[in-house]
């Protein structure tokens, strides 16, 4: 498998090159950032266009799910959003936790920052702040949370049991965390799992999910919930890309399912 340095190069550049482009999206998009041109992801995104605060110019369809569903926002909240993109989560938090609320919103790659902070000039909020950064080692205070969200992102975590530490940290006392996150049932087969390139495609750093329950729970969580479950069918035509015949009979008889779940858990 590749080293964490070398999946977190692979993704950053995945993600950067999807900023960089305007209409081209990233594994859930149109243009996939496993292998643009050729893989389509958005079996994977939920559809924003609905909710309130929601900016089209922040929607790269880099999402599985809709975490601000089921996190209980309230209005003057402080929320942090992991794996921040261009500001979606961020734009539709700001609209639940009002003027008196505050978001932050964290990425470590620097073009995602910027097109950030250009749509949030574009708005002229003052209570939105992005900053550059990895889940693993957040630049936030401890207790500064009162919710942390995130979409589709900490799959592509190496380290996910110090990202959860984390999380957990910067949470106030009592506060809790709403994600939505990739998760299987079954084995992935090895072939899958060597993918530097299906790992930023979300898929290949995707854990078991009672293995990421326990994450979660080893983290020092209390109430874990999934509230909504959602099956992904990947078409051969893009697993045929990264598996042999041999791979994909495997894949088809281990695998049991690629899952979006949106869970929450507090501190």
């Amino acid at each position: 498998m590749n080293t964490p340095e070398e999946i977190k190069l692979v993704v950053k550049n995945k993600y950067g090159e999807i900023a960089k482009n305007a209409g081209s999206t990233g594994c859930c998009g149109p243009t996939s950032c496993c292998t643009p041109d050729k893989n389509d992801y958005t079996i994977f995104q939920d559809d924003y266009s609905n909710l309130k605060g929601y900016v089209a110019d922040a929607d790269l369809g880099l999402g599985c799910g809709l975490p601000t569903e089921f996190a209980g926002i309230n209005k003057g909240d402080t929320v942090v959003d992991l794996g921040s993109g261009a500001g979606n989560d961020v734009f539709v938090s700001r609209a639940i936790v009002g003027d008196e609320g505050k978001v932050i919103g964290l990425d470590m790659t620097e073009a995602m920052i910027e097109k950030a902070n250009k749509n949030k000039e574009k708005l002229g909020y003052t209570n939105i702040e992005f900053k550059f950064g990895e889940i693993e080692a957040m630049p936030i205070e401890n207790n500064t949370a009162d919710v942390v969200i995130s979409n589709c992102v900490l799959n592509l975590v190496p380290d996910k049991q110090k990202a959860f530490a984390e999380i957990y940290r910067i949470l106030k006392p009592g506060a809790h965390f709403c994600v939505s996150d990739i998760v299987i049932k079954g084995e992935m087969p090895e072939e899958l799992k060597k993918s530097a390139e299906m790992y930023a495609g979300c898929v290949s750093g995707a854990l078991r999910q009672e293995e990421y329950l326990k994450t979660i729970q080893r983290a020092g969580f209390k109430n874990i919930k999934i509230k909504k479950t959602k099956q992904i069918e990947l078409p051969d035509e893009m697993l045929k890309e990264y598996l042999s015949e041999q791979g994909l009979k495997a894949y088809k008889e281990k695998l049991q399912g690629i899952f979006s779940i949106t869970v929450v858990g507090y501190k």
